[in-house]
């Protein structure tokens, strides 16, 4: 089926986003290019011929590229690479097609071997490729494409056993250990949209708006900047669904205090615990942020340099984009090839402000 091009319709909004949403339930491919789709309850955003399972309606927004899903803090699909453009070198339409199957398959994770096999390339030769191109090896990518299948499954309402199993782990003695590394918490509480874990937060002016900063027992799983306290509460408890909030108590304090204190120097150290949920590549990501001094500003090849994954750029801005923790992780340090600034979810004002703070702090020196 082929869907209407956009010029052959009314260019209303309304009737853009009908025309959207029927190429988007019809998995068209001849419309992948012209718009891409993201979910907001998964955070991931897609080509409209995603194979994956179509998304509520409510759910759905359409951007007309990936780095402006990325700067609105949505990260690229697994499956569909909707970040990789079609028709690229060989031997990066290998390394996708290696992705695919990766993404797709739910039969245990494949064996790097038949993967280079089948790109026809030797196995040294093609984990090279891939880790170029991919930022991480075949088989880290393979797990977090498991990690996302599971994801998908619990959040659309599937068994904890039949979502483990469907996305691809195998004996019951070891996937509930590997499910809940993948998920960072337990299967059962992240189906449940966290359901029974406790978040404390808080929230207080700064020079940049408001700050809201909130701990889980593990560390702190969000430090959010914006200009309206409600709203932020509101986002945290979007990603935290189902769990428990509580306004933190004296207890809590000394973690605001810092967390505005890095907000007015953000060449200052952050002490605090972190508990960061993210694939293995968004992972890797944060901690090479957190590597870059005070006052450096690099750009998203240069940073995927650093990791030794010098074709990953475009996955590096997905990670940035998906950065839960605002300064503490200072994806605020990382700027286009060309100079300009970039995406920053927390607004671009905020951005150059930070940037500039530490470049005072740098000049005092």
């Amino acid at each position: 089926m082929k869907i209407l091009e956009c010029a052959e319709i009314s260019c209303d909004p309304a009737v853009s986003d009908d025309w959207r949403w029927a190429a988007v339930l019809a998995r068209d491919p001849s419309t992948d290019g012209q718009f891409i789709f993201a979910v907001t309850s998964t955070g991931i955003y897609c080509r409209p011929s995603c194979p994956a399972r179509r998304p509520k309606r409510g759910n759905v927004r359409f951007f007309s590229t990936s780095a402006e899903a990325e700067g609105a803090g949505f990260r690229a699909c697994l499956r569909c690479q909707p970040g990789v453009r079609a028709g690229l070198a060989p031997l990066l339409d290998q390394v996708v097609d290696a992705c695919r199957r990766m993404a797709n398959g739910a039969d245990g994770l494949p064996g790097v071997e038949d993967l280079a096999k089948a790109a026809g390339l030797s196995l040294r030769q093609f984990q090279r490729v891939f880790k170029a191109q991919v930022g991480i090896s075949p088989r880290a990518f393979a797990e977090a494409a498991r990690g996302e299948r599971l994801r998908e499954a619990l959040a659309a309402g599937a068994p904890v056993l039949e979502a483990l199993y469907a996305a691809g782990y195998g004996a019951p003695s070891r996937m509930y250990a590997q499910a809940g590394a993948a998920l960072g918490m337990a299967p059962g509480d992240y189906r449940r949209g966290g359901d029974g874990e406790t978040i404390t937060y808080g929230v207080a002016p700064c020079s940049l708006g408001w700050v809201l900063v909130a701990r889980s027992p593990l560390g702190v799983c969000a430090l959010a900047l914006g200009d309206d306290p409600a709203a932020l509460r509101d986002d945290l408890a979007r990603r935290f669904s189902r769990a428990s909030l509580e306004v933190g108590g004296d207890d809590f304090s000394a973690w605001l205090v810092q967390a505005l204190a890095v907000v007015e120097a953000p060449a200052r150290r952050f002490d605090l615990p972190l508990d960061l949920r993210g694939t293995v590549f968004q992972q890797r990501v944060w901690r090479a942020l957190r590597d870059l001094p005070p006052g450096v500003s690099v750009s998203y090849a240069e940073l995927a340099s650093r990791m030794g994954a010098p074709g990953a750029a475009r996955a590096v801005g997905s990670a940035c984009g998906a950065n839960p923790v605002a300064v503490a992780v200072p994806c605020h340090r990382v700027v286009r090839g060309d100079g300009g600034q970039g995406g920053y979810r927390w607004g671009l004002g905020r951005k150059a402000a930070l940037r500039a703070r530490e470049r005072d702090v740098e000049s005092d020196d």
